[in-house]
């Protein structure tokens, strides 16, 4: 039985990355598109999804409160991994609780007028997760909510790396922060063109 981190890209090669002409969000052309929803939301990728992330901030020893992360790219991982490390601690009664905060685009104009939903609390370390990271624009903005908001990003974490400048512009946003990434787009490919071999 394949490890969860194997099991996932598995489930991302075989579901969310297609080969063809594209224009991504940040404009730029691309021969291939990685659409993560589709395994974020499916349910045995999203359960796998929640557990390596979580396996991530254990193995750096990353100390948080929180996940949280720009809507709606993050939504399903932000559920997740709060929902495996709520399943953690019925193991294990020590082990911390990630709760979980949303990130709006922009900033509600009615109601409470809150960019930020769920867990906030000014002070609090917080890991910032994303599901595809090419230009780390949307990465960025919900960092720069999340200290706006008086919280401490301690780390981010990205599903799977596009290799096209993000790492770059997320670690200048937030300078000896870890970006860690579970996969390259490297990785998927690879592991996309093995499927087709073996079809």
């Amino acid at each position: 039985m394949p490890d969860n981190r194997s099991a996932l890209l598995a489930i991302l090669a075989e579901k969310s990355f297609r080969l063809g002409d594209f224009t991504l969000a940040s404009g730029a052309k691309s021969d291939y598109y990685i659409d993560c929803r589709t395994t974020t939301l499916d349910a045995e990728g999203g359960r796998l999804c929640g557990l390596v992330l979580l396996d991530l901030v254990r193995q750096n020893h990353i100390e948080a409160e929180a996940v949280g992360g720009l809507t709606m790219g993050a939504d399903p991982l932000v559920s997740n991994v709060a929902t495996a490390s709520a399943y953690a601690r019925l193991a294990d009664p020590n082990a911390p609780l990630l709760q979980g905060f949303l990130v709006r685009k922009a900033q509600k104009t009615h109601g409470t007028g809150r960019q930020i939903e769920g867990h906030v609390r000014p002070g609090a370390r917080v890991v910032i997760v994303d599901d595809v990271c090419t230009t780390g624009g949307s990465t960025i903005t919900a960092i720069e909510a999340a200290q706006t908001a008086g919280m401490t990003v301690v780390a981010v974490l990205c599903l799977v790396d596009r290799e096209q400048g993000g790492r770059q512009n997320i670690e200048a946003a937030v300078p000896n922060t870890p970006f860690l990434s579970v996969f390259t787009a490297s990785d998927v490919r690879t592991e996309k063109l093995r499927q087709q071999a073996h079809q």
